[in-house]
């Protein structure tokens, strides 16, 4: 069956023999004219048009009222986490089942996350999971201050307080959003949607990443369109939007000649290079996005022949496929898998190590995570680029 599969990838890449790659950028269109032009203008750096085009193209195809570019997606959660209010010994609510960085950017802030279980059908934060740990484990209480009541949650173990929730669209999969965002409404907390992989992805036709107060994209050069690196924070608020674009550009107040700066900034905006190629990116989208569900489709109807079962999207989505993947029966299965086609010179990946199992993180509080767990021992990703042949 392993060398079915190799045939079948084989021949959809148009590659007998040579390595096939995992995921890889394509370059059809404006990528060479609008560098040039970055370059003839001299603004290479993080002020020029294409960073101002790239954004407005990003906020009109995903529907977010304000999007603000930064140098790469872990970046973006950083900010977004800044702008939410995460601090110091705060908690933040996760899943284990993601890449490490949306947990590293919740540790730049000194805040600690708790990891919720997944579903199995979307490979996102279980809703019934995340209602379940907060009803054993969180206490609402009212709070005044500045006299003005808030509803706050706290951990009934730490007795700190639960800022935000950070929930993923694993693969470009949209999770529960909708339910997630209601019960991190009833208990205040704060909805950051970790999008870095669904760019072209809807639930219930609306764009992931437009649900929570924030969303934030990702355009590292494996993503479905890349600026080389480069991320893009999502808000429907315009007073956060301004004060994202302002700490990420250092906080330098405008002025003709004198560097004042009045908080605490980063050094995060996306260079106008980068932007170049991602305005020239975005042009190509909807052609990248049919052609990625093509792909997706014809792997759908290959592996319904086979023992392996490939993870569609589900009821109320539509999934930009960005790395298809494939269930296997066991670890030991999948783990022969990758042995097998990696030495026959196919890239294919297991999906990432929970992050409960990483040293940093495995003193963190933690609910039940059968699914992950399950998950862990048996997503393999295969090959995804967009084809043109």
């Amino acid at each position: 069956m392993y060398k079915e599969v190799i045939s079948f990838i084989r021949g959809k890449f148009n590659e007998p023999e040579k390595f096939i790659p995992l995921h890889i950028p394509t370059f059809n269109g404006n990528e060479k004219k609008y560098v040039n032009e970055c370059i003839d203008s001299t603004f290479v750096s993080s002020v020029g048009k294409f960073v101002n085009q790239f954004e407005r193209k990003v906020a009109e195809f995903t529907g977010a009222k304000y999007a603000i570019a930064s140098v790469n997606g872990t970046a973006a959660l950083h900010i977004a986490l800044i702008l939410s209010d995460v601090n110091q010994d705060d908690e933040v609510i996760t899943q284990p089942l993601t890449f490490v960085a949306t947990t590293n950017a919740i540790s730049y802030t000194g805040a600690k996350p708790i990891f919720i279980d997944v579903d199995k059908d979307t490979m996102g934060l279980s809703p019934k999971s995340l209602r379940d740990w907060l009803e054993g484990n969180v206490e609402k209480r009212t709070v005044e201050e500045s006299n003005t009541k808030h509803l706050k949650s706290f951990n009934k173990t730490t007795g700190k307080q639960v800022k935000a929730c950070i929930p993923m669209h694993t693969f470009g999969h949209p999770c529960r959003i909708d339910e997630i965002k209601e019960i991190c409404d009833d208990y205040n907390i704060t909805l950051i949607e970790d999008a870095a992989e669904s760019l072209g992805s809807y639930y219930k036709e609306k764009h992931t990443g437009t649900f929570g107060k924030f969303g934030f994209l990702s355009f590292n050069g494996n993503k479905t369109i890349t600026s080389g690196g480069g991320g893009m924070i999502l808000t429907d608020d315009e007073e956060l939007a301004k004060k994202a674009k302002h700490i990420t550009t250092t906080a330098k107040v405008p002025h003709d000649w004198n560097y004042i700066h009045d908080m605490i900034g980063y050094n995060y905006r996306l260079t106008n290079i980068a932007a170049a190629i991602g305005v020239a990116q975005m042009e190509q989208l909807p052609d990248f996005l049919i052609r990625k569900r093509k792909l997706a489709k014809e792997y759908s109807t290959f592996f319904s022949k086979t023992d392996f079962k490939f993870v569609e999207e589900n009821k109320n989505t539509k999934v930009n496929y960005w790395l298809n993947a494939i269930i296997l029966k066991n670890r030991k299965q999948r783990d022969e898998f990758l042995k097998y086609f990696n030495d026959n010179k196919i890239m294919t990946r297991p999906i990432w190590e929970l992050m409960t199992r990483l040293e940093m993180f495995k003193d963190c509080q933690v609910g039940a995570l059968p699914n992950a767990e399950w998950l862990s021992d048996r997503v393999v990703n295969i090959p995804s680029s967009v084809i043109y042949n």
